[in-house]
């Protein structure tokens, strides 16, 4: 169980992922040298974890939003092959039915109908499948904070984070750094280097530009059952078309908040949230009755686990396992 020295760090790592240790000590007065054995702890035990995947192109890229059907039988295999698949960022369980509920990135639509779709309804024990397509994402888990420190110690390290802007080109020869990034977000030139048997001080300048680019998104993962918030639910709803907007700033004011999107379909909308127990879901579903009017809750699904997400295997205590043996590249869009 983690401390609230624990929680402290991570929260930090949530806002600033790629913080230099001597900086965060100033905030959360602790010094350099035990912050950093602290995360190699934690990391090591799949308590948190720090990643960085390209961002994508948002007027190219398809996210989507599938519950697939299975036999019951064949629950377990279907899972995990669909883990397997690398356009495929999150596998999770329903508790109500036989169904798996996953989140798909892939670089087009095309992709996606040719592909992805090909590859899940060809898994043996898949019966069927219901398709959601993202139209605009209002909210994402990169952006969900535990809430353990203050305003001000929140302030100071928000000054500490890559500020984010429009994206460079980045030389071929600096790609070889992504996929090392990908598996640990705060991976050091010094670290890099040695992977890729180049020198510190070339992979620390070609490590600059690359985050300068912005062309990747890092964040701060935790195992779900140490977050406080142990219970994820994601409610299919319906929004009058003209209020999305509307309906995205009043979710957003919601701390639970994990994803919101407009979607195709009978249900125009997603939400997915993390509580602190399943009696929360009756006290969600009234604040957005109230706060949205025309709101239709069509229907929720309880996760009773999840085996990947982000592109992040997970043990069933959803601690973090390790990258997927073929890591989804583009991950920015995900929850």
């Amino acid at each position: 169980m983690p401390s609230e020295e624990d929680l402290a760090l991570i929260n930090a790592l949530q806002i600033a992922p790629r913080a230099h240790w001597t900086d965060l000590a100033d905030v959360l007065e602790v010094h350099p040298t035990s912050l950093a054995a602290r995360w190699e702890r934690l990391r090591a035990t799949g308590t948190a974890w720090v990643t960085g995947h390209l961002v994508g192109d948002p007027q190219a890229m398809s996210l989507s939003f599938l519950e697939v059907d299975c036999d019951m039988r064949q629950r377990e295999t279907v899972s995990a092959a669909l883990t397997r698949l690398p356009n495929i960022a999150t596998v999770e369980h329903s508790a109500g039915d036989r169904t798996l509920l996953l989140t798909v990135i892939t670089e087009s639509f095309q992709t996606f109908s040719d592909v992805v779709i090909e590859q899940i309804t060809a898994l043996p024990g898949v019966m069927g499948y219901r398709s959601a397509l993202c139209t605009r994402l209002h909210h994402g888990g990169w952006a969900w904070r535990l809430g353990v420190l203050n305003a001000t110690q929140r302030a100071q390290i928000q000054r500490l984070a890559t500020v984010i802007g429009p994206t460079q080109p980045v030389p071929d020869s600096h790609r070889a750094l992504l996929p090392h990034l990908a598996v640990n977000g705060r991976a050091t030139a010094a670290e890099i280097a040695r992977a890729v048997g180049r020198s510190p001080a070339t992979v620390q300048r070609q490590l600059n530009r690359v985050i300068a680019a912005n062309v990747l998104s890092f964040r701060c993962e935790i195992a779900q059952r140490y977050s406080g918030f142990p219970v994820s639910c994601q409610w299919f709803v319906r929004v009058p078309a003209d209020a999305h907007d509307q309906a995205a700033r009043a979710i957003g004011e919601l701390p639970q908040v994990r994803l919101a999107a407009s979607t195709t379909g009978e249900a125009n909308m997603i939400i997915v949230m993390w509580l602190r127990s399943v009696a929360e879901v009756m006290d969600v579903e009234v604040t957005l009755t109230r706060r949205i009017p025309g709101i239709e809750l069509l229907r929720n699904s309880i996760i009773l686990r999840a085996t990947k997400r982000v592109g992040w295997l997970l043990n069933p205590d959803t601690t973090g396992k390790g990258p997927a043996e073929h890591p989804l590249e583009v991950t920015d869009l995900a929850h």
